[in-house]
């Protein structure tokens, strides 16, 4: 089935649903309008039904071949404590859902607004309410989700290996980079698995969190990846962001707030080493996923956010002794060839 046609096929599908809802929803050409939102980095793509008087929803359409959406239901309903899409209706022979609508209102374009206006007070309330959220999400049982174990850490990793290195810079590694890598995952797969393990949604950032109208919680989108995993995951995406940066004092005083309000007794300075090594697993895993996302499925726009995960790598493998040689290795030889690759400079 064409897009176009999977379009139409979802389109007439969730009107019905619309109908079957409530005895309210008497629906007519006139009554509704179907506007396209956006697709993700995945195969799925979203679509919105405005009613004249105000109710919506969203259209979800998800491949069932590409998209896995008994997982997405299954994490929905785990995230009842939370401010998350609620699942209306669902087919998944044919990859459609029916969610209720948090609106779109994402934060990033709210936090690049209020950092270009150096309105600081409003980016502190968005991060606070995100962190309140994060520990709602992390009292939630994880233990019937897959776990963030070695072997998929491990495999986040090597599309750094795989898709920065080889494809998108074309080097060709030598034995002695390859136990280099080798042995830096290793670090960072054993002090993930140190860490306390809890619901992580797996891309908590400005692009997946919303800011709702009437509210104080945040809206909570794209969460069908959660795994138990570590403690700091989340709380780095969020942080750490990807398409966004903050001072590395401001970020401190998110972790301290984050600190506070956590029921577990955690110890500063061994927390930060897990935040910033979970820094390290995770934009080395993105830089490969970006450049995955440009020679694998043909959206290149990921390339332009590699710099700053790249920049987080570096400071990060700076300041720990055993990523020493990790880091000259990047220094060296890695970033001269991106800075080429990409005519950016570092």
């Amino acid at each position: 089935m064409t897009k176009d046609s999977r379009q139409l096929a979802l389109k007439e599908w969730s009107r019905h649903q619309i109908e079957q809802l409530d005895t309210h929803h008497e629906v007519s050409d006139s009554d509704l309008r179907w506007d396209i939102v956006s697709g993700d980095a995945s195969f799925r793509r979203y679509f919105r039904w405005t009613q004249n008087g105000g109710d919506s929803w969203i259209a979800v359409d998800a491949p069932p071949e590409h998209e896995n959406s008994q997982q997405f239901v299954k994490v929905a309903n785990m995230l009842e404590e939370v401010n998350a899409p609620r699942v209306l209706a669902k087919d998944f022979e044919q990859g459609f859902m029916l969610l209720s609508d948090l609106g779109d209102q994402l934060y990033l374009p709210l936090l690049q607004k209020a950092q270009k206006n150096s309105d600081f007070e409003l980016v502190d309330n968005l991060y606070r309410r995100a962190i309140d959220s994060l520990e709602s999400m992390q009292e939630i049982t994880a233990s019937d989700l897959p776990d963030y174990d070695q072997t998929l850490l491990r495999a986040e990793m090597e599309l750094f290996r795989d898709w920065f290195l080889q494809k998108h810079l074309e080097m060709e590694l030598n034995s002695v980079e390859h136990r280099l890598l080798d042995t830096t995952f290793d670090h960072l797969i054993k002090s993930a698995q140190t860490q306390p393990q809890v619901f992580v949604h797996r891309d908590y950032h400005s692009r997946n969190i919303m800011d709702c109208n009437g509210t104080d919680e945040p809206g909570i989108i794209d969460f069908q990846d959660a795994v138990r995993g570590p403690l700091t995951y989340d709380l780095l995406s969020l942080l750490r962001d990807c398409y966004i940066q903050w001072s590395p004092e401001q970020v401190d005083s998110w972790v301290d707030y984050y600190l506070e309000k956590s029921p577990a007794v955690l110890e500063k300075e061994q927390f930060i080493q897990w935040f910033d090594w979970m820094g390290l697993q995770r934009h080395i895993k993105v830089a490969g996923i970006f450049c995955r996302l440009n020679y694998r499925d043909g959206k290149a726009d990921y390339l332009k956010d590699i710099p700053l995960t790249l920049t987080y790598v570096l400071q990060q493998a700076e300041k720990y002794p055993e990523m020493s040689e990790f880091y000259h290795w990047l220094k060296q030889k890695v970033i001269p060839a991106f800075e080429q690759k990409q005519g950016v400079t570092l």
